[in-house]
């Protein structure tokens, strides 16, 4: 393969799409889809006209990619934005081409982004819109994504735990701009279940659902957030929470235990407390005993911090809170937490209103900065 020549192509090819009418970010993308078409079969049929080929491939690629941004529009004016329980639709999309937007030589950030992209069929726009960055940004972002796995081998796609870390990320964005991403990272893990038989991939899929279920009691109708402890229960999703723990079952039983199934069994206790009162704490603990094993991660400890104070007392929540790194995200909030359920007021103040500084977005600043109001009203009556 003649990666000079590819290179020196390039612009030209972009340039005849252009005239043909195709605006300059879908070209962009269709190019380089064109190269790495041009990446798996020119090393068994080289084409005697390189551009000429390069031409015919990018504008049909531009096509084909609008007339599923149209499909998709369509779709989405017809069908709910939540999914759905039970199998998931056909995959529309190969599996190695998935699998090859999640190769482990891309960034998580960019891997996100072309999953998007290539599986996903949303526009740049619409990306860009989710990460909150400007489309061009965004545009460049995956174009450099699409040129690093052009020039990677394709039978050297992303392994299973890659591709779940993508999901993962890509559900955990949220629900920011027009893209619902938690439901489309749902909607794409139940496709890769239905292909991969895989006990992590069962577990990350009932990870998503049980969290997800919970979805309309997280907020009030002002739009501030409302912790675990105090949402409306009656709001959960009880159809999505059977389904998430009959899929979380099914993969313990197999005694291959992964961190996404540990975070599921976590979640599982939670959706399955009929109050927050009566919520299985040691076994939640347990649970982060295993995941900290697993993955031996400082954010995994914690919220084990957290379970601990529930299981065994504020004062024991604290000490565990100690081992840890203070500079940790979201370790002020704990210790503010903590130090409240302790009966120190003051602290707990004080720290609720350091943490709101340090929070990462709006809607988590505001409740800690009402948390701070909250006792300091208390502490002076």
């Amino acid at each position: 393969m003649d990666e000079v020549l590819l290179r020196s192509l390039t612009p030209s090819v972009l340039t005849v799409l252009v005239r043909r009418g195709a605006d300059f970010a879908a070209a962009e993308d269709a190019v380089q889809d064109a190269l790495v078409e041009a990446v798996r079969v020119w090393p068994a049929d080289p084409p005697r006209d390189p551009k000429g080929w390069l031409v015919t491939v990018a504008w049909h690629k531009f096509l084909d990619a609008a007339r599923a941004d149209t499909a998709r529009r369509r779709r989405e004016d017809l069908v709910d934005e939540e999914p759905a329980p039970g199998s998931g639709p056909a995959v529309d999309d190969t599996l190695r081409l998935y699998f090859l937007c999640a190769h482990p030589s891309l960034t998580p950030a960019s891997a996100v982004a072309l999953t998007l992209r290539a599986v996903g069929g949303f526009t740049t726009r619409q990306i860009a819109q989710a990460y909150l960055v400007p489309e061009a940004t965004m545009a460049q972002r995956i174009s450099r994504a699409k040129r690093t796995v052009s020039g990677v081998r394709f039978d050297r796609p992303g392994d299973v735990a890659t591709v779940l870390r993508v999901l993962y990320l890509v559900f955990n964005e949220g629900y920011s701009g027009d893209v619902d991403l938690a439901a489309e990272a749902i909607r794409l893990t139940r496709q890769l279940a239905a292909q991969v038989d895989h006990p992590e991939v069962a577990g990350l899929l009932a990870l998503m659902m049980l969290h997800h279920a919970r979805r309309a009691a997280r907020t009030a109708p002002d739009g501030s957030l409302v912790p675990l402890a105090e949402q409306d229960r009656g709001r959960w999703d009880t159809e999505m929470i059977a389904e998430g723990i009959e899929i979380l079952q099914a993969a313990l039983v197999r005694d291959r235990l992964g961190e996404f199934q540990a975070q599921a069994a976590v979640a599982a206790l939670h959706a399955d407390a009929p109050t927050a009162e009566e919520t299985d704490w040691v076994q939640i603990v347990e649970w982060y005993d295993e995941l900290t094993r697993l993955t031996d991660s400082p954010v995994v400890r914690l919220n084990r911090a957290v379970a601990v104070g529930e299981a065994d007392g504020p004062r024991a929540g604290l000490a565990a809170l100690a081992a840890l790194d203070a500079s940790l995200p979201r370790h002020t909030a704990v210790a503010a937490y903590l130090h409240e359920r302790d009966g120190d007021l003051a602290t707990a103040a004080r720290l609720y209103a350091e943490a709101a500084h340090k929070a990462p977005n709006l809607a988590e600043r505001d409740h800690l900065t009402r948390q701070a109001a909250r006792l300091n009203a208390r502490r002076c009556r």
